[in-house]
């Protein structure tokens, strides 16, 4: 009975090994450069792939398919050195006046100082749900996972299997929710300085120049229909107790801007999900 147990075991093992690799994504055959021409380029046989921002112009590539619900891991190098002024971004959208976005973006800093994590979600064309979170590591040495779980419960965004905001679905109490609008994944890196560093004190010091993001690991879970999805764990996967615990943890310690607590922008009230737990 236990050879019989073990090699069932095995037998899974391998199974999930050969699911696990054909969830793997390839730069070459699940992305295309939309624009920057040569300034992005793949590499490791489509593995990788750098960004490259200079004073000409900046970078970005696009899926080649579109999602409606995923799990989707990116593994991101940031602009090292004196990044300010520069956005290296990570999201996805759908198209039109009325789209649906899920946003994470790197706003550079001085060498020295803390990244801001920025990160958005829009719903029907409607964003302004803005949250910020200082990094707790330096995120230009060594690659670190981004992920994006979206269900139809709620977006949950982590950093290194941590989350750090969780975005519910309140449409029955009037809040829009994507939902309905397949989205392509995006990144690029481009110069914001009238904005990105300390509200745009901080201009691009183009004598640093070319800037590079570097990205690895794409891994995303999806499934090509909504009756599909049911058998997949992360389909219907919230927070316990204990991520919940995680993500205060990580917003007391290190959010630095958050929407729900923005007095000067909503002096008539907070919108209506700040309120709702």
């Amino acid at each position: 009975m236990h050879h019989k147990i073990m090699k069932m075991l095995t037998m899974f093992s391998v199974l999930l090994y050969f699911v696990s690799a054909a969830l793997a994504g390839n730069f070459y055959e699940d992305f295309a450069v939309t624009w920057g021409g040569g300034r992005a380029k793949s590499f490791d046989n489509g593995n990788s792939l750098t960004l490259t921002l200079d004073r000409d112009s900046g970078s970005g590539f696009r899926s080649k398919r579109q999602f409606l619900f995923g799990k989707i891991d990116m593994k991101i190098k940031l602009v090292p050195g004196n990044s300010a002024g520069t956005v290296t971004t990570y999201y996805l959208s759908s198209l039109g006046q009325f789209h649906d976005e899920i946003d994470f973006e790197f706003l550079g800093n001085l060498s020295g100082q803390p990244y801001v994590m920025h990160t958005n979600v829009y719903a029907q064309g409607k964003g302004s749900k803005e949250q910020q979170f200082y990094l707790w590591f330096d995120p230009t040495k060594d690659f670190h996972t981004y992920s994006i779980q979206w269900n139809p419960q709620s977006i949950i965004f982590s950093v290194d299997g941590t989350p750090v905001r969780q975005f519910k679905n309140l449409e029955s109490r009037g809040i829009p929710f994507p939902k309905s609008q397949p989205m392509w994944i995006y990144a690029s890196l481009w110069n914001a300085d009238d904005w990105a560093t300390r509200g745009g004190l901080v201009k691009t010091d183009w004598s640093k120049a070319p800037f590079y993001a570097t990205f690895t690991g794409f891994n995303a879970l999806s499934c090509p229909n909504y009756a599909s999805c049911s058998t997949n764990s992360w389909f219907s996967q919230s927070l316990d107790y204990a991520a919940i615990a995680k993500m205060k943890w990580i917003q007391k310690n290190y959010m630095v801007y958050n929407y729900c607590t923005d007095y000067r922008r909503f002096p008539g009230g907070f919108p209506p999900e700040c309120s709702i737990a």
